[in-house]
């Protein structure tokens, strides 16, 4: 009897720990603290996470998961990437390839950042701007102040950078605060259907949606830009 216990418990140990929702959002919330059980589930439906189930139907999340979903929640909160393109990244790495995100490069943030977070100094030092750049910016409604600035806006302040090279100045930009807010009158338009659901996942299907539908705005828009450029310079 003693054996067989023995040998049951070396062979518990060596099973890996599962987890339920509420233990994978203690690890992940501090991270993420906007995570609800609700995106988990929403994930799951997507097929993007397929985590194991009781006989009683209770989810069941191991460590795999649990980085899969830290890699998802890292490309939503830090690239803004809608799920079919993070789907299509997951896919490669699962077949054993080293994906590339679209639209990182070497002068752009690390992929999988983690959210760096930069004092004013800081932010003009990494996007090598000064701080009359930085103040023209703000003023054109481009770049927030803060005391504190992200990822996000590093990468706008060094491509105002790159512009202010070629003689396009922030103030040149302003039309396209007014074009962004009327990208996101559209996308609250289209998210109201869902956004008035009453199921749990309704928030989280909501913000999938306004990122693929601002993705592929940019797509019309960029078409349109290169479409014009070709025109320039046939």
């Amino acid at each position: 009897m003693v054996r067989v216990s023995q040998a049951s418990g070396s062979g518990l140990a060596r099973r890996p720990a599962l987890l339920s929702i509420g233990q994978v959002l203690a690890q992940l919330t501090p991270d993420f603290p906007d995570l609800a059980p609700s995106k988990l589930r929403f994930l799951e439906e997507q097929g993007l996470v397929t985590p194991a189930r009781t006989a009683s139907g209770y989810r069941k999340f191991d460590a795999h998961d649990v980085e899969r979903l830290r890699t998802i929640l890292t490309l939503q909160r830090d690239h803004y990437l809608p799920l079919k393109v993070i789907r299509s990244y997951l896919a490669d790495q699962d077949a054993g390839r080293t994906p590339i995100l679209p639209g990182t490069g070497p002068a752009r943030p690390t992929m999988l950042s983690t959210g760096r977070r930069f004092s004013r100094d800081e932010l003009l030092k990494e996007a090598g701007a000064t701080q009359a750049l930085l103040q023209e910016a703000i003023a054109a409604s481009l770049i927030v102040p803060a005391e504190v600035y992200g990822d996000d806006q590093l990468t706008v302040l060094a491509a105002l950078v790159e512009l202010h090279r070629s003689g396009i100045e922030p103030r040149h930009l302003r039309g396209l605060r007014a074009s962004a807010e009327r990208d996101i009158g559209l996308i609250e338009t289209a998210l109201a259907p869902v956004l008035r659901r009453s199921d749990a996942s309704a928030r989280a299907r909501a913000g999938e949606l306004g990122r693929e539908l601002a993705d592929d705005l940019e797509t019309v828009r960029s078409s349109i830009v290169r479409a014009a450029i070709a025109r320039l310079a046939p």
